[in-house]
């Protein structure tokens, strides 16, 4: 079983950190107002406004940020600013062990995903594909929040992951399967392949989503990881959306799942919120979860904080 994080409280200390691309200071100083007005105390990591381009700032500082957080006693939960690109750059500089000894609540999607999964296999730690500070807003649904905090704030055991009402699951494969649940963002998962951090799907359920992507370039990415065996090696699937996706050749997302993924076989759903769509689901990766794709059901079966 993987390690579950203390849970978040109001009151507690959340800490900021920029392990990609920068953010701009104007909407991280309005999503931490937010914050603070929910009732939690914010600490930034010394690189949260910095920017370097493509990235905040070099690897090794973006590392040192998280790894502050993780070290620090008041710091209930690591809260990343947004995704971008270069994410992966900082994990040769993590300390595995140290966080493993100090487990804490992560959250974040799009290039935070490489993150999110090397935690969970390098330190055994259950994170969280979950909001990230630029979600803490006005704008963002309410089912979004209940999603986060039932995740992070509450002992509920079993819990099913519903998408809103006007969404469902849909089963394009049928089947029963159990397991841990990995995965995230396609585009980031494909660019660990080849690493140290590559995505183990061995007896995993992995679920995937897009965005900004037409259909050629997902076509890529689900080739790959045919390729490399990681939907021979996984228990089940579940793509959630590809969001502003263009159709390109005249095959469409849903086209290339049918195509791909439903000649494999494995129990297979599709339609997940989750990730860069307006709703987003709560995945927390590591987590026992059970796969229903006969009834459509996706459920966590495990609390995944303490």
């Amino acid at each position: 079983m993987a390690i579950r994080p203390p849970m978040l409280q109001r009151g507690d200390t959340i800490g900021l950190v920029t392990p990609g691309s920068p953010l701009d200071a104007n909407i991280i100083n309005a999503r931490v107002q937010y914050l603070r007005d929910m009732g939690f105390n914010i600490v930034f990591g010394r690189h949260v406004y910095s920017y370097e381009g493509i990235v905040a700032a070099p690897a090794q500082q973006r590392a040192e940020d998280v790894m502050n957080m993780f070290r620090d006693p008041s710091v209930k939960m690591i809260l990343t600013t947004r995704g971008g690109t270069g994410v992966q750059t900082i994990l040769p500089y993590l300390d595995f062990e140290v966080i493993k000894e100090n487990p804490k609540i992560i959250s974040g999607y799009s290039d935070i995903t490489v993150l999110l999964n090397s935690l969970y296999l390098f330190s055994n730690l259950i994170t969280f594909h979950s909001l990230m500070l630029i979600d803490f807003r006005l704008e963002t649904p309410v089912y979004n929040f209940n999603q986060f905090f039932e995740a992070t704030s509450t002992l509920t055991s079993p819990r099913i992951i519903q998408n809103p009402l006007n969404m469902p699951l849909k089963s394009l494969v049928p089947g029963n399967v159990t397991g841990p649940i990995v995965g995230g963002n396609m585009t980031s998962l494909v660019n660990t392949l080849g690493t140290p951090y590559e995505i183990n799907t061995q007896g995993k359920i992995l679920f995937l989503e897009e965005t900004h992507s037409p259909s050629n370039t997902t076509f890529r990415y689900l080739t790959q990881l045919l390729m490399a065996g990681k939907f021979q090696d996984c228990l089940g699937i579940i793509m959630g959306e590809c969001t502003n996706c263009l159709v390109s050749y005249g095959k469409t997302y849903e086209n290339l799942i049918n195509d791909l993924l439903v000649p494999i076989g494995k129990p297979l759903i599709v339609n997940l919120a989750t990730g860069h769509g307006f709703y987003k689901a709560a995945i927390p990766i590591g987590a026992n979860v059970n796969l229903n794709s006969t009834d459509n059901t996706l459920t966590v079966l495990e609390t995944t904080v303490t």
